[in-house]
């Protein structure tokens, strides 16, 4: 039977989603938690894959089992063996044609910041502080720019191996939590490889006075990284939603 999981994690410990030798990562985790449940190596599928120190909120991952373990109990099987900072928060069946990966329609993406002169030790695991004056209000003008398709190429790694780099953004908001905490969240039908990351801190830059709102527009259409903001710290990002 194929079996989707919704997977909760703290990032910080793990290089990463996907396995690499010689790297702790947390489908390695999960994969291994996953065999000692059940007894078979499985090989998971995940809607994306996180970076380092990256969280999810909701990864969605799926796997094939030949398991007698009911689908719905397997999240609490598999938590058996998972360390505290990765849980399965729900496990059901689904068609054998289901794709944790490929069938996604849409993501969610959040990026939380603070801004301080000091470390606060309660924030610091989930939270990027920035640490000069950040205007809000400035930092919202023309955020809108970044709604609809454009080609992102100015807002991704060198890294990057998609063949496109023609995304659609759905909807994105700055949110003000209060004490000086901010919630970037960004949805769109897919995301390059570190561009939540490199919004963010564009975003945050020109908060900040380094970069003009008013050229927002001509540096998404530029398709220049050095016009962008750097890229914003892993630990601020949270995957929160995918939609299929």
């Amino acid at each position: 039977m194929r079996v989707r999981l919704i997977v909760q994690y703290l990032g910080t410990a793990y290089s990463g989603w996907q396995v690499q030798s010689g790297y702790t990562t947390i489908q390695q985790k999960l994969e291994e938690a996953i065999e000692s449940a059940t007894g078979e190596y499985c090989e998971t599928f995940a809607s994306g894959r996180t970076d380092a120190g990256v969280h999810a909120w909701a990864q969605v991952v799926h796997f094939d089992t030949n398991t007698r373990i009911d689908a719905t109990k397997l999240a609490y099987a598999i938590n058996r063996y998972l360390p505290s900072d990765i849980s399965v928060i729900r496990s059901d069946r689904v068609s054998d044609d289901f794709n944790a990966r490929f069938d996604v329609k849409q993501k969610t993406y959040e990026y939380y910041f603070y801004c301080s002169i000091v470390d606060l030790p309660l924030l610091s695991t989930t939270f990027a502080k920035v640490r000069t004056e950040f205007d809000y209000e400035r930092a919202c003008k023309n955020i809108q720019c970044f709604v609809g398709t454009h080609d992102f190429v100015g807002f991704c790694s060198a890294r990057t191996q998609s063949s496109s780099t023609v995304r659609t953004i759905f909807d994105i908001q700055l949110l003000d939590l209060g004490d000086r905490k901010y919630c970037l969240r960004v949805t769109g039908n897919g995301f390059l490889y570190n561009m939540v990351r490199i919004i963010a801190g564009t975003i945050i830059e020109i908060g900040c006075g380094k970069i003009d709102a008013d050229k927002l527009p001509d540096i998404i259409a530029s398709g220049d990284r050095n016009l962008a903001g750097r890229t914003a710290p892993p630990n601020g990002l949270v995957l929160k939603e995918v939609v299929y």
